[in-house]
């Protein structure tokens, strides 16, 4: 199994969730965004990747507030978390899902550096940086 790529593939759920998502039907939703991402990716071929997607997905959509909450305390006075890029956003969601609610915790440096490589990777030429800077001031 490639934890990267079901990270990865998390994350991307996480995005498709952010722009349609009902709350009315929220499982349905969350359901169908992960299946998606797994169909998606063909070198997701084990039931560990789906269940670290599923997880991982419902785990952050399950703490949302709370997550947000934590986000939202570490922007600089002024922002707001909807001004924060979807991709950044979703990233720093995922990373604090893992290092604050999943147990055992993810160990914050493994989190900080998987979540810095998902920004550089969808985020601006800034994301990396930006990202960085939110985890660790909430690992603290």
């Amino acid at each position: 199994m490639s934890r990267r790529l079901a990270r990865e593939a998390a994350f991307k759920a996480l995005f498709q969730l952010d722009f349609n998502f009902e709350e009315t039907d929220r499982e349905a939703y969350e359901d169908l965004a992960i299946q998606t991402m797994y169909d998606d990716e063909p070198k997701l071929t084990s039931r560990k990747d789906f269940a670290f997607i599923e997880e991982s997905v419902k785990g952050t959509r399950a703490h949302l507030a709370e997550i947000d909450e934590l986000i939202t305390a570490h922007l600089k006075q002024g922002w707001q978390l909807a001004r924060i890029m979807a991709a950044d956003r979703n990233i720093l969601r995922l990373a604090v899902y893992e290092m604050k609610f999943v147990e055992p915790p993810l160990p914050k440096n493994i989190a900080i550096n998987e979540a810095v490589e998902l920004a550089k990777r969808y985020g601006t030429d800034d994301s990396g940086r930006f990202v960085n800077g939110i985890l660790e001031a909430i690992s603290k």
